[in-house]
C-alpha cells in the first residue's frame, strides 16, 4: 500500500472515531416524557377554604389585602374601612381582619341616602363610599346600592352606672328605662301611627343652642342634612335592633362613624328642615319599626338635672327656660 493510501485510510478513521468520542462527554438525551414537577403544597389553612362565606379572616402567609378582597368578594375598600386600615394597606402573617358581609338596594323614587341609612342601620358615608358615590348628591329612582354590614359588629358599650342609693322596697321599684331623654323641654307633639301623615316619634320644644344629648350609647350612623323633612339631623345606632334619631337641630356636634355615651351632646336645637317652632323632633326604631318613645324613657321624676352630665357651654346668664304645657312634660335623664 502506498504511503498516500495509508494518509488517507489514517484520515479517514480519526474523522470517524470523533462522534464517538464526543458522545463519551455529553449528557444523555433527555427522556421523550419527563416526569411533571409536583405542585407545591398550598399555604392557606382549612379556615379560609370558604373566603367568601367568613366574617373575619387570618391573613396567610403571602396573602395581599386585594386578593383576600377578591376571594371574599368585597370591595377592598370596605375592609379597609372596617378594620381602619393605613396606607399602604399591607397585612401581616396572622392578622385578624373583619370582613364586612354586603347586602344589596334598590332606591325608590324620593329615596334619600338618610332613608336608607336609617334603614340598614349604616352610615350613609359608609354606603356611598361602597359604591363610590358623591355623599352629598341626590339618589335616582332604580339605582342599586351595595349595603355594607359587619356580621360581627362591635358591641356597644353602656357608661357604667353611678352609685346608686340604698334600693326602695320592692313594692316600690320601678323598671329602668332603656333611654333618656334628649334635652329638657315640654312635648308638643306626640307619637302617632293613625294620621295623615303619620307622626314617627314625639316633638319636644327647645329654645334655639339648647343642648340635644344621645339617649343612649351607640355609634353615629348619619349627621348632616336630611333634605325632605328634618333639616339637620343626627342618627344614632345603639345595637341590638335600635336606632334614634334627632331632627331640626340648628347644627349638628357629631360625626358619622363616631361612637358617643349617653347623655353626650351631639347636637344643638334649633328650627330646620320644616319646623315651625323651635324644637326637637326625637324618634326611637326597633328593626326600622317606629316605636312611641315614651314607652321608653324614664318618667319626669326619675330625670337628673341636665348640667349634671354637662355643663352647658352656652354664655352664663341663659338659664334653661320651661316653656307652656301643650302636653305632659318628660324631661330627659341626661
Amino acid at each position: 500500500m502506498t504511503a498516500r493510501r495509508w494518509a488517507a485510510l489514517a484520515l479517514l478513521l480519526t474523522t470517524a472515531a470523533k462522534p464517538h468520542a464526543s458522545a463519551q462527554h455529553h449528557p444523555a438525551k433527555p427522556p421523550a416524557h419527563p416526569a411533571k414537577p409536583t405542585k407545591p403544597e398550598a399555604t392557606e389553612s382549612p379556615a379560609a377554604a370558604r373566603p367568601e362565606e367568613e366574617s373575619e379572616h387570618v391573613v396567610q402567609p403571602g396573602e395581599t389585602l386585594l386578593g383576600i378582597a377578591h376571594r371574599a368578594k368585597v370591595p377592598r375598600v370596605l375592609i379597609i374601612e372596617a378594620n381602619g386600615l393605613t396606607p399602604p394597606y399591607k397585612v401581616e402573617t396572622g392578622e385578624r381582619l373583619v370582613i364586612p358581609r354586603t347586602r344589596h338596594h334598590t332606591v325608590a323614587k324620593g329615596e334619600t341616602g338618610f332613608a336608607i341609612a336609617y334603614r340598614y342601620g349604616v352610615s350613609w358615608q359608609a354606603i356611598a363610599v361602597a359604591n363610590g358615590l358623591d355623599s352629598d348628591k341626590p339618589l335616582k329612582p332604580g339605582q342599586k346600592l351595595l349595603i355594607p354590614t359587619l356580621i360581627k359588629p362591635e358591641a356597644v358599650t353602656q357608661e357604667p352606672e353611678p352609685a346608686a342609693a340604698p334600693p326602695p322596697s320592692p313594692a316600690a321599684e320601678a323598671p329602668t328605662a332603656r333611654f333618656a331623654w334628649p334635652l329638657e323641654g315640654d312635648m308638643v307633639q306626640a307619637f302617632t301611627r293613625h294620621g295623615k301623615p303619620a307622626h314617627d316619634g314625639v316633638d319636644i320644644a327647645a329654645r334655639e343652642g339648647d343642648p340635644v344629648r344621645a339617649a343612649a350609647a351607640g355609634r353615629v350612623i348619619f349627621a348632616g342634612r336630611e333634605p325632605q323633612r328634618y333639616g339637620n339631623l343626627v342618627v344614632i345606632d345603639h345595637g341590638d335592633g335600635w336606632t334614634s334619631a334627632y331632627g331640626h337641630l340648628q347644627r349638628t356636634t357629631v360625626r358619622e362613624g363616631e361612637r358617643v355615651r349617653s347623655g353626650e351632646r351631639i347636637g344643638l336645637a334649633g328650627h330646620s328642615g320644616r319646623a315651625t317652632r323651635d324644637a326637637v323632633h326625637f324618634e326611637l326604631r326597633r328593626n326600622n319599626r317606629p316605636v312611641d318613645p315614651t314607652a321608653e324613657l324614664p318618667e319626669h321624676d326619675s330625670a337628673p338635672d341636665v348640667q349634671a352630665t354637662e355643663p352647658d357651654k352656652r354664655a352664663a346668664g341663659h338659664p334653661q327656660v320651661r316653656h307652656p304645657k301643650a302636653q305632659k312634660t318628660r324631661p330627659i335623664a341626661r
